[in-house]
């Protein structure tokens, strides 16, 4: 074999591995857009999961309860349990072109809600469940030298709820706990990993002649957002996101928590390579109380509500399935000049499966009056 064909035979190696790896990426791209269940509404007909172009390459079939293989109803006579339907859909099972399998969707049936949209600034105030440990420190103690009681002890993320057997609520508590200690040892007892666990802390007389254990902690969090939705039993949704603390990362386990009214009273507009927000005031009053928060997810916080035509603007929106939502424009409420309106976005992209449950949708803001005043979208928006 001459130098020449070697080479050409290198070569060809090397493209066909380049083409295989493609194919494979291609495939794992397209396998990875469709998601691993949605919602329907009881008594709808199998939806279409790809409405986009994607739909040309992604070939879906409706499949029956308790069938192995694909049905040979048609897709508009086949329906979602519950609806009294002798037919009833529970997955569809997506394919390249119909040939290559890619994956099989889970079907849920639900009722279909209708909310009122929100977009109104809410103040937020969050109590822990226990007393966050953000970390630990060095404690400068009366005999002048450097002591860690808490080191290897205690650990970022866990969560104090007692001492010597006396329940703990806020970080005031404990601190006059290891002032009453008078150097005697404590035992902590703290959750860790969802876990309860003791742990013995020695505190240490410090310079001041007080006693301290060394220990970084937070037992709330306070802000300003923006309510998403409630709706028509007074369950609300707002932020978007979870309350997480700033140094751990990690979000805050939820003991209790208020809705309180609030304004917006500036906005630092956002540039490229900076992030502006809506800055806000938060009215701490009895009077002001909107709800109690009930939950601190991923997605927002949750709670309930006896204020739902204060909140909101009395409009009931039905609301979609994730599978529903189309590129193109569509409009945001916001109250970034301090009075809740409507302003128009381009919704640019969709992903079904997207891991984080909070970033399904790229948008972009194109309402010049809203661009003239925040520059995009800013955080508490």
């Amino acid at each position: 074999m001459t130098e020449l064909q070697k080479y050409r035979r290198l070569v060809l190696g090397l493209l066909l591995a380049s083409l295989t790896a493609l194919a494979v990426c291609g495939y794992l791209y397209l396998r990875d857009q469709v998601p691993d269940s949605i919602l329907v509404e009881e008594g709808e007909e199998t939806p279409v999961i790809f409405r986009t172009s994607l739909g040309a390459l992604i070939q879906e079939e409706a499949v029956e309860a308790g069938s192995r293989g694909t049905s040979d109803i048609p897709r508009e006579q086949l329906h979602i349990s519950g609806s009294g339907s002798s037919s009833a859909a529970e997955q569809i099972r997506c394919s390249l072109l119909g040939i290559l399998p890619l994956k099989t969707v889970e079907v849920e049936s639900t009722e279909r809600k209708s909310v009122y949209a929100g977009g109104s600034p809410v103040g937020i105030y969050l109590k822990t469940d226990g007393i966050l440990v953000i970390g630990t420190g060095e404690v400068e103690g009366a005999d002048g030298q450097i002591h860690e009681p808490a080191e290897h002890m205690v650990q970022t993320g866990d969560y104090i709820v007692a001492a010597n057997g006396r329940p703990l609520e806020d970080k005031e508590e404990l601190v006059e706990c290891i002032n009453d200690s008078q150097g005697q040892e404590l035992s902590l007892e703290v959750v860790r990993n969802g876990s309860l666990v003791e742990v013995p802390v020695l505190p240490v007389q410090a310079s001041d002649l007080s006693y301290k254990a060394g220990i970084w902690v937070r037992s709330d969090a306070q802000g300003v957002g923006t309510l998403t939705y409630v709706d028509e039993e007074g369950n609300f949704g707002a932020l978007g996101h979870g309350i997480s603390d700033v140094d751990t990362s990690t979000l805050l386990s939820l003991g209790q928590g208020r809705l309180y009214e609030a304004d917006v009273v500036s906005v630092t507009k956002g540039e490229s390579g900076k992030p502006g927000e809506l800055a806000g005031i938060i009215h701490y009053r009895d009077s002001s109380i909107l709800g109690d928060i009930a939950e601190n997810k991923s997605t927002g916080i949750y709670g309930k509500t006896e204020h739902t035509e204060e909140m909101t603007a009395g409009e009931l929106y039905e609301v979609a399935y994730k599978q529903e939502v189309e590129p193109g424009p569509a409009v945001i409420l916001s109250c970034a000049d301090g009075t809740v309106k409507e302003y128009e976005i381009e919704i640019e992209s969709i992903d079904l499966n997207k891991k984080e449950v909070n970033k399904g949708m790229v948008i972009r803001v194109t309402d010049p009056a809203l661009l003239e005043l925040t520059g995009g979208i800013v955080q508490g928006m």
